[in-house]
């Protein structure tokens, strides 16, 4: 069910979040560790250099007038994605001109992206390792710019000796769905050390809260899924269980793992408005990275972390990094090419043709 939420609306919710579970417009679109609007620079943070190309300046912001009505899907659970809180909270769709209203679909990505392509919402921010096989099967919906990198984690038992990927041969891995960002990472990862990860490893879905039971129990050897849930569970444990790895690690650190998704038929008859959407995320994503515990404080409102934790896993992550150039389609053609590699995406797809697709440069 979705639950709408109006933008002049303070809503507190309990969305089983894990644990269960305004700047000047930057310069530039595909942002490296920057100072916005006198935010303060959050060098502390693992790989906030993550953009090392200079890119061209931003077109003049685009402001609405009338204002315009959209209907954004969100999924309150990941903390990864409060760039839409902020954005709803912090003036920056309003800034553009949007009248925004939150659909929450509470941690169901694959709907998420469905709403978007059927028309019942206009936009929305989610895992691109997540949608491209609807995306490669024809959903309509475009990616205009990444939202940052770094929120997928693996975690082992201390005691079970599990220090690397390298040793979960023969094991059973704990995830969300098994369709998710996560079992998707980890299964390419796996691919690329030689082991098979349909045969050589099991993997079981659980509801994001009983995956620390899970592994208690011994079901299963090792957890696969996203903050803020992965950080809780590892935080519950009292140090018996540590992260073994993370989407930081190797060449996926300087990806976005989440993308903002926009209807296709959006962007084709209403350019400008498909391009305020883009601004504001771009606003807000920078926001979170130059003020993490401001964005914990916002994304608090939905749920029962505390704002300082929630500020420590924004901090873990690359919100800087957020490229709505050309940037972008390369970004997407080699997590298509990862994705073809554990047979989710069809062996006949392009990763260039297809990342050229699903990519639309709504800001030059």
């Amino acid at each position: 069910m979705t639950l709408p939420l109006h933008r002049r609306t303070l809503v507190r919710s309990a969305l089983g979040i894990g644990a269960t579970a305004p700047f000047g417009y930057a310069a530039t679109r595909a942002f490296g560790a920057s100072r916005v609007g006198g935010g303060a620079l959050i060098d502390t943070a693992p790989i906030c250099h993550v953009a090392d190309t200079v890119a061209p300046p931003l077109a003049a912001p685009v402001i609405l007038s009338p204002r315009k009505p959209i209907r954004f899907a969100w999924s309150g659970t990941g903390v990864c994605t409060s760039s839409v809180p902020v954005a709803l909270h912090r003036g920056y769709f309003d800034k553009h001109g949007l009248d925004v209203e939150i659909v929450n679909f509470s941690g169901a990505q694959d709907q998420i992206l469905e709403s978007i392509a059927t028309g019942k919402t206009d936009a929305g921010v989610s895992f691109a390792l997540q949608w491209l096989k609807p995306l490669e099967q024809g959903l309509q919906v475009s990616f205009t710019t990444g939202v940052h990198g770094g929120c997928i984690h693996l975690l082992a038992p201390v005691k079970s000796g599990i220090k690397e990927l390298s040793q979960l041969r023969g094991k059973t891995i704990g995830t969300t769905s098994m369709i998710s960002a996560a079992k998707n990472f980890y299964a390419i990862q796996l691919t690329k050390l030689g082991i098979d990860p349909n045969s050589d490893v099991q993997w079981r879905a659980y509801p994001g809260e009983v995956l620390g039971l899970a592994i208690q129990k011994g079901e299963i050897d090792a957890i696969a899924d996203a903050d803020p849930n992965v950080n809780i569970v590892e935080k519950r444990s009292n140090g018996e269980l540590i992260t073994i790895n993370t989407n930081l690690d190797g060449p996926y650190r300087t990806l976005s793992c989440c993308v903002l998704g926009i209807r296709n038929t959006l962007i084709e008859n209403e350019r400008a408005t498909a391009a305020a959407i883009t601004q504001a995320i771009l606003e807000a994503a920078e926001h979170v990275a130059n003020d993490p515990l401001d964005a914990g404080t916002v994304f608090a409102q939905y749920s029962p972390v505390p704002a300082a934790d929630l500020a420590d896993m924004l901090r873990q992550h690359t919100h800087h990094h957020h490229p709505s150039t050309p940037i972008l389609k390369d970004e997407l053609a080699v997590y298509i090419t990862d994705m073809k590699l554990i047979g989710v995406l069809k062996p006949s797809t392009d990763p260039v043709r297809f990342a050229s697709r699903i990519y639309k440069d709504v800001l030059a």
